[in-house]
C-alpha cells in the first residue's frame, strides 16, 4: 500500500538531501566510523544547504518550516544509504535538542544560540543519563547550587551523543537535591567552560562513527541566564514533554533501517546462487521476505500517522512508545533474518547488512529501552 504522508515540497527536499549524502556522508562512511567521529564541518555543510533547523524560524536562520515531515526524509535517506552512525549526529540536533531551544529558551537564549544551531556552527548534545542510574532520571546526583547569577555545576553523565563535538549540551542537574523530580533543572553547558570537561570518546559495539562521551563537571560555573524555562525545577516536565519526538524519530530509523536491510538482501538472494538457481527462489527466502516487507509496510502506516499526530500538536507519550517500542524491535528481527539470508557473507564487515545488524542493537537501548516503552504502555492500560 502506496504511503501518502509526503507531497511535493518533500520529495524535492529528500531528492536534495539524498545528493548530499551521495556526496557528502557516503564516501566518508567508512573512514568515520574507522575514527570513530564525524568531522564537525559535515554539520556546518548540512546547515549551509538547508538540513539543519527546518523548523528554526528565518530570524534566526532557519528554514522556518515546523513539519517534522522533512526530519523524517532527513533520517529515511541516511538510512537507506546505510549511514546510519555517520549521520545519527545530525538527526540528534535536529530533531531531539533542537525541540528544547525552540520550545524553552527565551528570546535572549534563541538569539545567542538558534543562528548557530540552524548553522550547524554550534552542534548540540542532551546530557540526561549518569553512570549507575540508567533510566532512572530522578536518582541522578548531578547537581546545580546557585551562587548569585551562577550555578556551580558537580557530576558526570555517560553515554552522550555528540560528546565530543558538541558545543552547546542540554544538561539535567538537580537544582533542589531533596527532590525527586521536581527538584530538576535544564542548564545549557558550553564548550570552554572551565571544570567542565570530556572523557573517552566510547569504543561500541555499533553506531562507530557517532562520537559518544562521557562528561564530568567540577565546580563548572553556568551563568543563571543559561537556565531553560522560566523557573527551576521545569527540568523532568521538559524533558517528559519533548520524549515523543525523540521516540519518533528513532521509530522512523528503525523502520527506514529495516527497509534498507530488505532492499539490500533482496538485491543479493536474486543474485546469490545456491544448489544451481538464485537462493530467492526458495520458499523459505520466499517467506521470510513475504513477511519482513508485510511488517514493514505495517509499521510505515503507523509510524506515519504519529508524524501526522505530531504535526498537529496530539502525538500522545503512549503512542510515540508503542512505535518506538515496536519499529526498534522490528528493526532487529529483520537485520537478523536478513543477515541469515546472506549466509557467511552476512557476517563480513564488507556487507551493509553486517554494519546494520551491529548498528541495530542500541535502538532498543537508548531512547528509553523496550521495557519502559512497555511500562508505559502498560500503565495507559489501568494496570
Amino acid at each position: 500500500m502506496k504511503r501518502t504522508l509526503y507531497e511535493s515540497d518533500h520529495e524535492a527536499f529528500r531528492e536534495s538531501f539524498r545528493k548530499f549524502v551521495e556526496v557528502e556522508i557516503a564516501p566518508h562512511d567508512e573512514q568515520w566510523n574507522r575514527d570513530s567521529i564525524v568531522p564537525r564541518e559535515v554539520f556546518a555543510e548540512a546547515g549551509k544547504n538547508g538540513f539543519l533547523g527546518m523548523d528554526v524560524p528565518e530570524e534566526y536562520g532557519g528554514g522556518g518550516v515546523e513539519d517534522f515531515r522533512f526530519n523524517a526524509v532527513v533520517i529515511e535517506e541516511l538510512m537507506r544509504a546505510g549511514c546510519g552512525g555517520s549521520g545519527l549526529g545530525l538527526t540528534l540536533h535536529n530533531d531531539i535538542c533542537m525541540p528544547y531551544f525552540l520550545t524553552y529558551a527565551n528570546e535572549e537564549q534563541k538569539k545567542r544560540w538558534l543562528p548557530g544551531i540552524a548553522s550547524g556552527e554550534l552542534i548540540t548534545a542532551i546530557a540526561m543519563t549518569e553512570p549507575g542510574i540508567g533510566s532512572d532520571l530522578a536518582s541522578m546526583s548531578t547537581t546545580a547550587r546557585r551562587e548569585g547569577d551562577h550555578y556551580v555545576v558537580n557530576g558526570a553523565k555517560t553515554f552522550i551523543t555528540n560528546g565530543i563535538n558538541a558545543d552547546v549540551v542540554i544538561t539535567a542537574v538537580k537544582t533542589d537535591p531533596s527532590q525527586k523530580h521536581k527538584g530538576m533543572s535544564l542548564l545549557v553547558l558550553e564548550r570552554g567552560m572551565e571544570g567542565f570537561e570530556r572523557g573517552r570518546n566510547l569504543d561500541k559495539l555499533g553506531q562507530h562513527a557517532q562520537d559518544t562521551a562521557e562528561l564530568s563537571f567540577t565546580d563548572v560555573r553556568v551563568p543563571v541566564a543559561n537556565l531553560l524555562g522560566e523557573a527551576e525545577g521545569q527540568g523532568f516536565t521538559q524533558l517528559v514533554t519533548k520524549l515523543p519526538q525523540e521516540r519518533l524519530s528513532i521509530a522512523v530509523a528503525g523502520v527506514a533501517a529495516a527497509e534498507a536491510a530488505l532492499n539490500w538482501t533482496l538485491e543479493y538472494v536474486k543474485e546469490r546462487k545456491a544448489f544451481g538457481q538464485p537462493i530467492g527462489s526458495f520458499q523459505n527466502s520466499k517467506f521470510v521476505l513475504a513477511e519482513i516487507a508485510t511488517e514493514i509496510d505495517l509499521a510505515w502506516h503507523y509510524v506515519d500517522d504519529c508524524i501526522r499526530a505530531l504535526n498537529a500538536d496530539d502525538l500522545t507519550a503512549v503512542d510515540a512508545s508503542k512505535a518506538k517500542y515496536w519499529c526498534t524491535e522490528l528493526q532487529g528481527r529483520v537485520v537478523d533474518r536478513c543477515l541469515q539470508l546472506h549466509g557467511g557473507y552476512g557476517y563480513m564487515n564488507e556487507y551493509p547488512i553486517a554494519k546494520a545488524y551491529a548498528d541495530a542493537r542500541i535502538t532498543r537501548i537508548y531512547g528509553g529501552t523496550t521495557e519502559i516503552m512497555k511500562e508505559v504502555i502498560g500503565r495507559s492500560l489501568g494496570l
